[in-house]
């Protein structure tokens, strides 16, 4: 054992404890997310934007707030302009990359607040069964009734302007397919041998959930949040776009574009380059959703 090295010791078939095991299997997962060369691509590239974010101030070449009108709407590499400027002069660049923490603020809200309250909801609503059942499941098809971003208008419509609404109105439309989700996960679950034996060992219902079902549901939920992670981005920039996302002068991307869509045919750059971003990341994040569904779906481990 002491000349084992780490590697012999995350691939052995014959784990020694709880802990040597569940690092095996982490260990096992990275491996073979690590052969799939689109998903990495993916994580390469969410890496290099959280880093883009957190090192904004380095990587900046101008303040994303200075306005020179006498600078405006120039184009690519014009006077150390990487990315050129917009219509009140200010650097594309400086802004996309200040953008990127907006843009990671709202994915990591959402991908928190979201998938909780439709993990709550669904596990409940999938063991107690009954009329519980009945009266969630109803609730969450009204929800699924709406177009995410129409549903979305409404909240952000009533909450009012501003980064914080939008995250809130976007998690309040995002929640129901984890719902859905949790509630099949429980169903499969709850008349298992193993959750009978906890019961006759005294276990109520919030333990049964919180120890036992939650577990087991989350590896779904997992993939399903790097899925959606696309989708709320995109409504989140639909928001931006409209003007009820993040308010000026934020370097939103959505609000980028906007404003750069009345001079897309003669400064193409303007709305095309905040557009690509945005394209950019929700492709990433799929690519990845994509190589996790296949570590972390047991019906996919056979294939």
């Amino acid at each position: 054992m002491t000349h084992q090295t780490l590697r012999d010791w995350l691939l052995t078939d014959t784990p020694q404890s709880r802990r040597q095991a569940s690092a095996a299997a982490w260990y096992a997962g990275w491996l073979k997310l690590k052969r799939n060369t689109l998903a990495m691509a993916g994580l390469i590239v969410l890496i290099a934007l959280i880093l883009g974010a957190l090192c904004a101030p380095l990587l900046a070449t101008q303040d994303p707030f200075v306005q020179d009108l006498g600078a405006r709407l120039l184009a690519p590499g014009t006077d150390g302009h990487i990315f050129g400027t917009d219509s009140l002069g200010r650097d594309i660049w400086s802004r996309l990359i200040y953008g990127a923490r907006i843009s990671l603020y709202i994915v990591a809200l959402v991908a928190v607040v979201a998938p909780l309250l439709g993990l709550i909801i669904g596990t409940v609503a999938g063991y107690a069964g009954g009329i519980l059942d009945v009266v969630l499941m109803r609730f969450t098809d009204i929800f699924l009734a709406f177009p995410r971003l129409i549903l979305a208008l409404a909240f952000v419509a009533a909450l009012g302007a501003g980064i914080e609404n939008a995250v809130l109105a976007i998690s309040l439309t995002a929640w129901p397919p984890y719902a859905r989700i949790a509630r099949a996960e429980t169903l499969t679950i709850r008349n298992s041998d193993f959750i009978h034996a906890i019961k006759l060992q005294g276990a109520g219902p919030l333990r049964i959930i919180t120890r036992h079902v939650w577990p087991l549901c989350i590896s779904s939920l997992v993939i399903r949040v790097t899925l959606d992670m696309a989708g709320i981005i995109l409504t989140a920039a639909g928001l931006g776009f409209l003007g009820l996302g993040a308010q000026p002068p934020s370097p939103e991307w959505g609000a980028m574009v906007s404003e750069g869509r009345k001079y897309i045919l003669d400064y193409w750059w303007v709305a095309t380059i905040p557009g690509l971003a945005i394209f950019t990341i929700s492709l990433a994040f799929n690519l990845l959703g994509d190589g996790l569904r296949d570590v972390l779906d047991p019906r996919e481990a056979g294939k």
